[in-house]
């Protein structure tokens, strides 16, 4: 049986001669914890960009006249999210001016005692977004002049194809006017489980003859935007929410679709991001190149705070002052940046003039004494396949920074 949607005020009937103008979207993980990110501050403006991003949608709607919204699983990090984030959601999902569906994810899955079926969101949803549908059934649905195929996720993982019930649709029985859109979320053949947030299990076999009969498949569950084949996509994450594991990865986009029954959809990616998630590989040769380090990192942050993260993959080697100065930098990266991860090290190779700045200080035997015992563990580990006792040299490090951090102290100067 085709169930229909009746929101005359936001779906207009779709001329035959004009195509249906969809935004694809999935897996906002409305939230998401976070937990990497230590400053309580800086999470909870991780999340807030979030719940923005609903509203750049909502914008996008207005300015390219969408007639239709889907979400491809995932709206919630959880299936049993905070209540607080179920009516900020409806809040803001109420606020697009037309219909929006969603289907469950692998986080937000669909089984009993989920979000989808507790009574506060069944009452938030009908009092503050009355537009959007949640389809948690395998039945064709009627909305905005499209036939949706939802293939929602009813549990975490699932062993059976999602879409395998599209295998015995009677096909005949849908109207053959208006394109069909597949509404998915899981993995296809040739993403590996590290690409994916879902368990393999989730596999969508997007084989047989019901591809032929279907107009656009919006896919979820890869956090960046990919194209699988001319017909099927998945849209990413409308704000990114990863480091780049690939050169052509690209996150913070929604899809628009333009639908035609019969005819090859138009897709074109529209961007909703706003945060910026940087690797950066670099390789330090000597003191020198903390100069070249920090000229990359200002071009590639300016003077934005706040708006940032840093995936910074250091290596090579810096004497003791070297040492200092670059955790200066980090420092004050750290502080200008959402979140700082850092990969790799640099290691500590302090000078012979270092070595006697701190070894030769006839008026402070113990800091002389100190010093000679770390030189000396670091020395007789050089051969090691580990390339040194690094403990001993960032003691070093650090003894090299308290000692001139006392004497600018001593002096009068700031340090």
């Amino acid at each position: 049986m085709l169930r229909k949607l009746a929101l005359a005020a936001t779906s207009p009937a779709q001329p035959l001669h004009q195509p249906l103008r969809m935004l694809h979207s999935a897996d906002w993980q409305i939230g998401k914890p976070y937990a990497r990110v230590l400053d309580p501050d800086k999470r909870a403006r991780l999340r807030q960009v979030r719940f923005a991003a609903i509203g750049r949608l909502a914008e996008l709607v207005q300015s390219q006249g969408a007639d239709l919204v889907v979400v491809a699983g995932d709206l919630f990090d959880s299936p049993t999210p905070n209540s607080a984030d179920v009516s900020a959601v409806c809040a803001a999902i109420g606020k697009i001016a037309c219909p929006v569906l969603a289907i469950p994810g692998n986080h937000d899955h669909g089984a009993p005692g989920s979000v989808w079926h507790s009574p506060f969101f069944q009452a938030e949803r009908q009092r503050r977004a009355e537009n959007l549908t949640v389809l948690l059934e395998l039945s064709p649905f009627e909305v905005a002049g499209a036939v949706v195929l939802p293939c929602p996720l009813l549990r975490r993982n699932d062993s059976s194809d999602p879409c395998g019930w599209l295998h015995s649709l009677d096909w005949q029985g849908l109207p053959a006017d208006k394109p069909r859109l597949v509404l998915a979320h899981g993995s296809v053949h040739g993403f590996g489980a590290g690409e994916l947030d879902a368990h393999a299990n989730n596999r969508l076999r997007l084989e047989g003859p019901w591809l032929d009969a279907v107009d656009y498949l919006a896919l979820g569950d890869w956090h960046g935007l990919k194209q699988v084949s001319a017909k099927a996509w998945y849209s990413g994450t409308p704000e990114p929410d990863r480091f780049p594991r690939s050169a052509d990865y690209q996150s913070g986009y929604v899809l628009q679709v333009d639908l035609l029954r019969g005819q090859m959809p138009q897709v074109t990616p529209l961007a909703t991001g706003c945060l910026g998630w940087h690797p950066l590989p670099f390789h330090c040769q000597d003191d020198s190149d903390l100069a070249r380090l920090e000229t990359q990192l200002d071009e590639l942050l300016g003077q934005r705070v706040g708006a940032d993260l840093l995936l910074l993959e250091i290596s090579g080697s810096l004497s003791l002052a070297g040492q200092q100065a670059y955790s200066q930098l980090l420092e004050r990266v750290e502080a200008q940046v959402l979140r700082l991860k850092l990969r790799g090290h640099c290691s500590v190779a302090p000078g012979a003039a270092e070595l006697a700045e701190l070894t030769q200080r006839p008026g402070d035997p113990l800091v002389a004494q100190v010093a000679s015992n770390l030189k000396n563990s670091a020395s007789a580990q050089e051969a090691a396949p580990d390339g040194g006792d690094a403990v001993a040299r960032l003691a070093l490090a650090e003894l090299y920074r308290a000692v001139h951090l006392a004497e600018q102290q001593l002096a009068g100067n700031p340090p």
